[in-house]
């Protein structure tokens, strides 16, 4: 019998009794709430809590999203006329169904049918009571809908023809040997090693060698790099700075584009590969360069940061499939190169909380087969979960959820002590459960103080599966867990936004982002047919021989027709969608499910097998886990590359503005030390008067980083003397707040330019304080 492999922190138990009380509470006096108060107009006052408690009690028990609920409460030793405190606030996420609509509702015994399982109040939509639109809606519907299946079934013969053909035809012999080597890698090392074998096999090692490609400014780049060597080579700081402000841009002359990774299973051009080499000795020569001054140093790393962005890890939902994003983060970790921005959504948020909440080095523990102990979410018997699906329309209860994902997030963290602990953002996307209400991505920016655990729930509240929840956070005034309310309850962000790119971009400036999409019903449609990153297409030897490296994926007539009928079938979703013609089954809008955007810079798509399909609502086992986990690794290998040389450039640009912000900050100690001296010289000897020397220091310094007499004057008024030490990992937000206290902060303006310091401000001490970057 083999022994039993430990896993790190298997036994800590995380759980807050009171909190899981209060979650439990909140979802209960929900709708007491809305049955109990009518704040249709300023004059409407609440109703007795007293007399609804005992007329409605009838009425609030068959609200079936709540039946297993109390009963829990009941459990938790809640009582019924103990209502939790509550935070509001109506924003512009306050859902445009407010209460009062309920209200309205329940004077009105048709609208108060309307109230579903889930307890929310389906609204007639104004527009369907046209006459027109009512005669013609499901006759449209069904031919639009018949259409579609036709077009989905010609779609799936052509990419059954395309697999025939690339299996018969294009991979056989020593070729196919060496790809499924490749396939079954055990490590990063492995994997490069049989990738390069296979394109020396198929030649495809000589398409780097040519500089020349058109989906690249070439010419740009190779003059870009000699300049960059001959100013590193004459040491000359200033035009390193002018030349990597110019090039240390988003995809600077065409250099990320996916197509220069799309020719080779590992590689890519060696003169681009040959630029980002340079341009890292250049960016270290200028951060650890004492020719300039470091305030000078630092305005420029702040605004190639800017200019550069950042890089973030998306992992979308989609059941049990997302299990497979442990494998994706694994060999991120491996490879020293996992963001510290994360978003995750409904599934992929249960491992995007678990990456933010832990360190590298714990995650190193964590990651690894054993970890299916704790992931127990589906363990409940089919004689259990059937019985509350019927009850409550939902497989899956919300207080044993809740309970289980505490492991995860470390007990009730909120999204500021996750990102103090570990320095990483974590954002869960949600929606509310009104369906035309904004989503909401919750983040330490958005929101700072709720705690994780509920957020996950939110995002996994899938109809059917588990009911929309209450967020909570914790007050951050006395500690204690409340209700964080805005209105309504929250559900399962996938349904709008599986990918919030926008938002990580408004928030953070991120515009790389590495998304891992198991998504199945989106994964069945991935289709490249000029190839993707790590991933050519197959083309014969004797064309790689005449160096003719490029085809399109099942020639060109079946990659139009590919093209051709996805676009068709997604053109007929768009109108179903805008026609509001889809009915709204549980009370949502279903149609967001197909028109989103699911992709990103670059996008992992792991390989699904039909048997995986029959685990999609099932725990792993450690032996499964383990292939899981091997298979996100592999389906990751192929992206390294490229996503290394993004985000060592990004990196070495954050390092760049730690070494210039700490010698600023002991600039501004050392001038201080300095002042202090003078002053007790002239207190000591107050018949000397003549410490000109001194000031002519002093003025000096001044003079050269641009301060006049009155800023010095008033920053010397403002200064605290506080010491902030940066993060590893600091971002804008962070640097920002850092140099709040640094003697030439203000001359840090927001523009896209480098120049010379100019006469600070006052008023720009505080400008950046509430600043979102």
């Amino acid at each position: 019998m083999s022994d039993r492999i430990p896993l790190y922190e298997e036994f800590e138990d995380y759980i807050n009794e009171d909190h899981i009380s209060e979650f439990a509470k909140a979802l209960v006096w929900q709708d007491h709430d809305d049955i109990a108060t009518t704040p249709a107009t300023p004059k409407s006052e609440p109703l007795d809590f007293d007399d609804i408690s005992s007329s409605g009690t009838e009425e609030i028990e068959q609200d079936t999203n709540n039946n297993t609920l109390i009963g829990e409460g009941a459990e938790l030793g809640i009582s019924p006329t103990t209502k939790p405190d509550m935070i509001t606030s109506k924003s512009d996420w306050f859902p445009v169904s407010a209460s009062s609509d309920k209200s309205k509702s329940k004077s009105n015994s048709k609208d108060k049918s309307r109230k579903s399982s889930s307890g929310i109040v389906s609204l007639q939509n104004e527009f369907r009571n046209n006459i027109t639109y009512t005669l013609l809606r499901w006759p449209i519907l069904i031919a639009v809908f018949i259409w579609v299946a036709i077009l989905g079934t010609l779609y799936f013969w052509i990419r059954v023809h395309v697999a025939l053909k690339e299996y018969f035809f294009t991979w056989r012999g020593e070729r196919k040997k060496l790809r499924q080597k490749l396939r079954q890698s055990k490590s990063y090392e492995e994997w490069v090693e049989n990738a390069i074998n296979l394109d020396k096999y198929l030649n495809l090692d000589k398409w780097s060698e040519n500089p020349k490609f058109s989906y690249y400014d070439y010419k740009t780049v190779g003059m870009t790099i000699s300049r960059l060597k001959k100013a590193r080579a004459g040491n000359n700081i200033q035009e390193l700075q002018i030349l990597l402000q110019g090039s240390l841009k988003r995809n600077f002359a065409g250099i990320e584009n996916r197509q220069l990774y799309s020719h080779r299973y590992y590689g890519t051009k060696n003169l681009v590969q040959s630029y980002y080499e340079e341009v890292l000795r250049c960016i270290d020569i200028v951060a650890d360069s004492n020719e300039v001054s470091p305030e000078v140093k630092y305005k420029f790393f702040k605004i190639v940061s800017k200019n550069f962005g950042k890089s973030a890890l998306c992992l979308s939902g989609g059941a049990t499939f997302a299990y497979t994003h442990f494998g994706v983060a694994k060999a991120l970790l491996d490879a020293g190169l996992l963001p510290n921005i994360i978003s995750g959504t409904s599934g992929g948020g249960l491992i995007a909380a678990l990456l933010c909440t832990r360190t590298d080095e714990e995650l190193k523990k964590l990651l690894i087969p054993q970890l299916a102990r704790k992931i127990t979410a589906c363990e409940d018997p089919w004689y259990v979960w059937i019985p509350r699906l019927i009850k409550t329309g939902a497989r899956f209860d919300s207080v044993a959820w809740a309970r289980k994902s505490n492991w995860f997030t470390r007990g009730s963290t909120t999204f500021e002590e996750a990102f103090e602990r570990t320095g990483r953002k974590l954002n869960i996307s949600t929606v509310p459960a009104d369906p035309h209400s904004p989503v909401i991505l919750c983040n330490d920016i958005t929101s700072p103080h709720c705690i994780i655990w509920s957020t996950l729930l939110a995002s996994s509240a899938v109809p059917g599966i588990l009911n929309p929840v209450v967020l909570m956070m914790k007050n951050p005034d006395n500690g204690a867990v409340v209700p964080f309310s805005l209105g309504s309850k929250w559900r399962d962000g996938s349904l709008r936004t599986d990918i919030p790119i926008d938002a990580l971009n408004t928030y953070y400036n991120v515009n790389f982002t590495v998304v891992s999409q198991v998504n199945p019903h989106i994964s069945l449609f991935f289709f490249a047919p000029k190839g993707t990153v790590g991933r050519p297409v197959p083309v014969s030897k004797s064309r790689t021989k005449k160096e003719k490296f490029a085809s399109f994926r099942g020639g060109f007539i079946a990659a139009a027709l590919e093209q051709l009928l996805r676009l068709e079938i997604r053109k007929w979703l768009q109108i179903v969608k805008s026609l509001d013609l889809l009915p709204h089954v549980l009370q949502q809008d279903w149609s967001n499910v197909w028109l989103q955007n699911f992709t990103g810079s670059v996008t992992i798509w792991p390989r699904n097998k039909l048997i995986d399909f029959w685990y999609i609502l099932s725990d792993p086992t450690e032996k499964r886990l383990e292939e899981i986990i091997m298979k996100g690794e592999r389906s990751m290998y192929p992206k390294l590359l490229y996503i290394k040389n993004r985000i060592l450039v990004e990196r070495a640009i954050e390092r760049g503005r730690r070494v210039s912000a700490k010698a600023m900050k002991e600039s501004r100690i050392n001038l201080e030390i300095s002042t202090n001296q003078h002053k007790g010289i002239a207190d000591d000897d107050e018949d000397e008067d003549d410490i000109v020397p001194s000031d002519y220091d002093l003025a000096k310094f001044k003079a050269k980083i641009g301060l006049t007499n009155k800023d010095f004057e008033d920053f010397a008024a403002g200064y605290s003397g506080a010491d902030h030490d940066g993060d590893d990992e600091d971002d804008d937000e962070e640097d920002d707040a850092f140099d709040e206290d640094l003697l030439v902060r203000d001359m840090y303006d927001d523009s896209d330019t480098f120049s010379s310091p100019s006469s600070p401000s006052p008023s720009k001490f505080k400008h950046r304080r509430n600043t979102v970057f």
